[in-house]
């Protein structure tokens, strides 16, 4: 270990000890004094205020700020020698067993009750109680017997505000409080990368002074400020990345696609069998200018299940086929492409059927473009393609494959973006001679701060109305385990719509034997718990029981593409009475005579995908009704968040929700790359005024300095932020 003066690229090996450096870089990735110094506390705890032990997830790895209640020793029952058991608690009445096996008298005499300290283990369930199994610990405050901190880990606690690390078993939170301390004492900082008129208009500590304060915050208004600044840092980084993308963007030449009159688009909107909802034609407009303009659009077009977001793609793709050029849609299943296929075709009637018998006189092909195209099909298709004859070509990621090639590709639209990966954007966009427009429409709607930061390029469009004749949604939660008597309910009230002539969905959140697919929940859980509900379990069961003498289907991802076609086919077309399936019906599935949707394990399934799934019932003029079965407690976390689910179909009260219950790095696409996040602090849902000042600010910046040559030390500083994978998957949302 040295004292000279430590940098951000000061090696972890220097300034702790190779084997703690060794242990922060296995456990955490952490090999630098600047990897060190970013990774900051998740929050802090004080003495005389209480971390919520009654709050604690069963599974979840913890770090709680206790104090000891009592302590028994008892003889193990399986083995020879002693068990220790130690009651902490935190002041409001939540307390955790801590177990420690084997003879160990000098740890009863060391957990004395009134004693304070920090406990680190994963929580687990015995008979009812909350325990900690042989947790990692320090004591805080008086010396004594067998002391577990040093004097100078004690001295890390002595202040009012106690940090708590991202920890590891091997690597708790006070081992890296320590690393800090030692590293901060010989840390110079960084050359401040924020420009000094910028600091002093929004108020901003300076980098050095925030890097100290956020580990050993002198009070909590330094704190305060330290957070701010460092938040600040995150927001600008994101922020910048995102408006010199755009300045970039809007640079590039893309051929302009006016609207043409008396064109196909005319013909279309003459022949629609109901009027446009005010916002369809809002954003119609908006639309139809971007595309008349020699710069490549960048839309996002939001709107909730059934608000009519297909309608108008499809009418942006007949104004680029008017100016000459083709469109293609980009779905994330061959269900869904199949389904847009059959409906654009429906919607465009004889506008659609070039070539063939009773076509209209200026009509376009429609092509369906699968990785389940028989040979002859495919050649088929692929040279109405390549020929420009195809002015709307259907597909999934198969359109990407070598050997799709486009005569004039104008625009392209991608249905449920966040299915996509940014490869496969990117590879459908260099398909084309010069960037064709694109038009990205999802169904999950987006908080507004979302919308700035991870679709800061794309100008934004909302579609809030629903069209006319559109069912509401009633939506229960079923707790199966307090209630058995509440899912027979359910299954007749399954009976009834059928009997009426309806159709149902039931919804389970894993296939079945084999392995696991991207629309599958995880099996099991680290906790124990049962696997989830699977299709083909499921199916077989309510044929045999309570769906006795139904006409029941089966879809999932695993099935052949002509199969699931086929199941699709004969559920449109009312042959089923109930589909079994799983999240592959999540999106674009559209068949109005379904009225009810059983959703199994519903507290397996995330907000936004309980929200999409029930857009599946209510298409029609009968009313729609969305059952969420459930085995989870009443009062858990899973529980609430169905209850918020069954209370609401705002879409973007539930968008709220879904944010609060992830994890921010997965919105900014850490999952994406595969890498560590650099966005640690930024709270899309609590720093919504810090974001919009730093988006405004970027922009001037920008504006003025489109690739920030004149402020070197800031260029820096986003490129460590917002590393280029990153850059990559915000331009491309």
């Amino acid at each position: 270990m040295t004292s000279e003066p430590s940098t951000v690229d000061t090696p972890l090996t220097k300034l702790v000890g190779e084997k703690t450096a060794k242990a922060l870089a296995g456990h955490l990735d952490l090999h630098t004094a600047g990897d060190l110094v970013y990774h900051f506390p998740r929050r802090y705890d004080e003495r005389g205020e209480h971390t919520d032990i009654r709050s604690l997830d069963v599974g979840e790895q913890v770090t709680v700020l206790a104090q000891v209640q009592r302590t028994a020793v008892r003889p193990m029952r399986q083995r020879r020698g002693n068990l220790l058991e130690v009651t902490v608690g935190d002041g409001s009445g939540g307390v955790l067993t801590c177990t420690f096996f084997g003879n160990q008298a000098w740890r009863e005499r060391e957990l004395r009750p009134g004693r304070w300290g920090l406990f680190a283990g994963k929580v687990t369930e015995f008979r009812g109680k909350r325990q900690l199994n042989g947790p990692e610990y320090v004591l805080l405050g008086e010396g004594g017997d067998g002391e577990a901190a040093a004097n100078e880990e004690v001295e890390e606690f002595a202040g009012a505000l106690i940090p708590v690390y991202p920890a590891a078993a091997a690597v708790p939170t006070w081992v890296i409080a320590r690393c800090v301390r030692v590293v901060l004492d010989t840390f110079t900082p960084p050359d401040d990368p924020l420009p000094a008129t910028l600091r002093a208009t929004r108020n901003l500590v300076g980098i050095g002074a925030a890097l100290r304060e956020i580990h050993r915050p002198s009070s909590k208004e330094a704190l305060y400020r330290a957070r701010r600044r460092l938040k600040w840092d995150e927001a600008f980084a994101v922020q910048l990345t995102l408006a010199q993308r755009k300045h970039r963007a809007a640079a590039w030449p893309a051929r302009a696609r006016p609207a043409r009159a008396g064109g196909l688009l005319d013909a279309f909107d003459a022949r629609l069998p109901y009027e446009l909802t005010p916002g369809q034609q809002v954003v119609g407009r908006e639309i139809a200018a971007d595309l008349a303009t020699a710069h490549p659009m960048h839309r996002l077009l939001q709107g909730e299940v059934g608000s009519g977001k297909t309608v108008v793609a499809l009418r942006a793709m007949l104004q680029v086929v008017d100016a000459g050029g083709q469109a293609a849609l980009l779905a994330p299943t061959e269900v869904l492409a199949a389904q847009h296929h059959r409906g654009i075709r429906e919607l465009l009637g004889p506008l659609g059927t070039a070539g063939e018998l009773g076509a209209a006189d200026d009509a376009t092909r429609v092509e369906l473009v699968t990785g389940s195209l028989g040979a002859a099909a495919r050649r088929r298709a692929l040279a109405e393609v390549a020929e420009g004859r195809a002015g709307i070509v259907l597909g999934t990621h198969a359109l990407l494959y070598e050997g799709v090639d486009f005569a004039d590709l104008g625009l392209v639209v991608v249905d449920e973006q966040h299915r996509f990966g940014v490869e496969q954007r990117d590879a459908l966009r260099a398909k084309a001679e010069q960037p064709p427009h694109v038009l990205v429409m999802t169904a999950t709607p987006i908080p507004r701060t979302v919308a700035m930061t991870v679709y800061g390029d794309l100008e934004t469009s909302t579609l809030s109305q629903l069209p006319q004749g559109r069912s509401p949604i009633a939506s229960h939660v079923v707790p199966a385990a307090e209630k058995p008597a509440f899912l027979d309910r359910a299954w007749r009230r399954l009976r009834e719509e059928v009997g009426k002539g309806h159709q149902a969905y039931v919804v389970c959140p894993r296939i079945g034997d084999g392995p696991v697919s991207d629309e599958e929940a995880p099996r099991e859980d680290d906790n124990g718990r049962r696997p989830p509900l699977a299709v083909t379990e499921v199916a077989p069961l309510l044929a045999d029981g309570p769906l006795h003498g139904l006409r029941i289907g089966v879809l999932h991802g695993r099935l052949p593409a002509d199969e699931k076609d086929a199941v699709m086919r004969a559920y449109a077309a009312g042959d089923l009475d109930v589909l079994v399936a799983t999240t592959v019906v999540e999106v674009g599935v559209n068949v109005p005579n379904a009225t009810v949707m059983i959703v199994l394990d519903a507290d397996r399934f995330g907000v936004s995908q309980l929200h999409q799934l029930r857009g599946r019932v209510g298409r029609g003029s009968a009313a729609g009704l969305c059952l969420l079965v459930t085995e989870a407690a009443e009062g858990s976390s899973a529980r609430e968040r169905l209850d918020a689910v069954a209370s609401t179909t705002d879409g973007f009260k539930l968008a709220e929700l879904d944010l609060e219950q992830r994890r921010e790095g997965d919105v900014l696409g850490a999952s994406q790359s595969g890498r560590r996040s650099h966005l640690r602090l930024l709270s899309l849902l609590r720093d919504t005024e810090l974001i919009r000042d730093a988006r405004a600010e970027a922009i001037e910046l920008v504006e003025e300095d489109p690739e920030l040559a004149r402020h070197p030390a800031l260029a820096a500083s986003v490129a460590a932020l917002v590393d280029e994978e990153r850059a990559e998957y915000l331009e491309k949302g």
